[in-house]
């Protein structure tokens, strides 16, 4: 399943749904701020959402690396 088009489409949608989730997200801080009053804990859920983000972008780098080196299949299946 490396560099399919079956990859590449879950792949994208993937993101689509991550960075979607993460703007909504986004979008509703400034009314948490609002309701909580300590930017603080806004800090925090931002912090955690980078995180993820990140962790996510790991993920697909290891997956990418996976299938360049062992083929078809990758040493993470």
């Amino acid at each position: 399943m490396c560099f399919s088009m079956l990859w590449a489409e879950t792949l994208c949608i993937w993101l689509v749904i991550i960075f979607a989730v993460f703007a909504v997200i986004r979008l509703v801080m400034p009314y948490l701020t609002s309701l909580i009053g300590s930017p603080l804990i806004v800090g925090i859920i931002n912090i955690i959402l980078w995180a993820i983000v990140a962790i996510m972008a790991i993920k697909v780098i290891f997956m990418l690396f996976s299938c360049i080196l062992t083929g078809p299949g990758g040493f993470l299946h």
